[in-house]
């Protein structure tokens, strides 16, 4: 005999930060929702190899949705991360320049800045521009500390489980999961990262592809107790944004990432080229890191859109399935403003969404082990 169906106003689909963040959201604004993860725990996959920073949009395009929903973010996440305990660095960012041309860039990326609404300023001394706002974190940490405040105001989340079928009955949507669980209700959010085009196909929706774009990064510890106290962001050029160079909560300092097209969405290792690709740029921008070994390396890979970006909105195939796709590297930055931007949605299509609430405060545990070591462990080679 079948189990009885799960019953939820909404289910949200992928546990890392921004499906976190949407259930977060929804929890707070008095919707009863359920997140369903495939692995065996959240923000395992895209949400737990980035470089861990939250960034201002200082550098973004006005007027494109990632830059709003960054600049919303903004707005919304102090207080989520001081009720929530979060562990963060304020440290601030630079970009020094390198070259002649720089200078003309800086001012560029100043003005641009400014009509973004971010505070930044120019160092008379060398040039250099200075972003006050950039934030470390722990990206692991802030995605569970929104997923247990989601639970705690009301929200539930299954794990190891996996979505083979969507049905549509009516003003229904039901979610079968491989292990003949199902869930009942009225909208699907689709934050499935690397595997949202599958999911989507899953209600008829082929209009966009998911492929990873591998970002590998590489860890020091610096000699004699040093650390890093600032974020050195690279001045970009027409070609890329390059290399950047952070510190981490626990100390450490990493370089990367690089930006490698690849099609398989299970390939987690460091290229043995990513060593070249990225450490001799780094040490131009941290000179201290000459001669040094890196502790540990790992891989991230991206969910870049093919030929988009942020696809946040109802399928054309299913309006009450919502796509929450091809979030690239700003995911992190931007996940409480695409939760915000969701909930609105759904209250386009009926569901009755409540003004957000303060934080459900939850005390959590922290992590003895660092969130990039953990991450590093995860995918190292057998």
């Amino acid at each position: 005999m079948d189990s009885p169906a799960i019953s939820s106003t909404v289910t949200v689909i992928g546990g890392g930060v921004v499906g976190a963040a949407v259930l977060y959201t929804l929890a707070h604004r008095g919707v009863r929702a359920t997140l369903i993860e495939s692995d065996s725990g959240l923000a395992y996959s895209a949400s737990g190899t980035n470089s861990g920073m939250l960034h201002t949009g200082f550098d973004s395009t006005p007027g494109e949705l990632e830059t709003t929903l960054i600049r919303r973010a903004a707005e919304l996440r102090p207080a989520v991360l001081r009720a929530l305990g979060v562990p963060v660095l304020s440290c601030g960012a630079e970009l020094r320049p390198h070259r002649d041309e720089d200078h003309q860039t800086i001012k560029a990326l100043a003005e641009n800045a400014a009509r973004n609404g971010v505070q930044v300023t120019i160092r008379d001394t060398d040039g250099a521009l200075l972003v006050p706002g950039e934030i470390v974190t722990d990206p692991v940490a802030f995605t569970l500390a929104m997923a247990r405040s989601a639970v705690a105001a009301g929200a539930q989340v299954l794990l190891d489980a996996t979505v083979t079928g969507i049905e549509r009955s009516g003003e229904q949507l039901t979610v079968l999961l491989a292990d003949g669980r199902r869930i009942e209700s009225r909208a699907v959010i689709n934050c499935a990262g690397l595997y949202a085009d599958d999911i989507a196909r899953m209600v008829g929706d082929d209009t966009f592809e998911i492929y990873p774009r591998k970002g590998e990064f590489f860890v020091f510890q610096l000699p004699g107790g040093h650390t890093l106290d600032h974020i050195l962001l690279p001045v970009p050029t027409k070609i890329t944004k390059g290399v950047l160079v952070f510190p981490t909560l626990d100390g450490k300092v990493v370089c990367g990432p690089t930006a490698h097209e690849q099609t398989d969405k299970q390939d987690w290792t460091v290229r043995a080229e990513a060593r070249t690709e990225i450490l001799d740029k780094a040490v131009q921008q941290f000179p201290t890191l000459a001669g040094l070994e890196p502790v540990a390396s790992y891989a991230g890979l991206r969910p870049a859109g093919r030929n988009s970006n942020y696809i946040i909105g109802p399928s054309t195939a299913c309006e009450k399935f919502i796509n929450v796709a091809a979030i690239r590297s700003t995911g992190l930055t931007a996940s409480l403003g695409i939760g915000a931007y969701v909930a609105d949605l759904l209250s386009g299509l009926g569901i009755e969404v409540g003004e957000q609430l303060p934080p459900t405060v939850v005390t959590a545990t922290p992590s003895t082990t660092p969130w990039w070591q953990r991450t590093a462990n995860r995918f190292a080679p057998a």
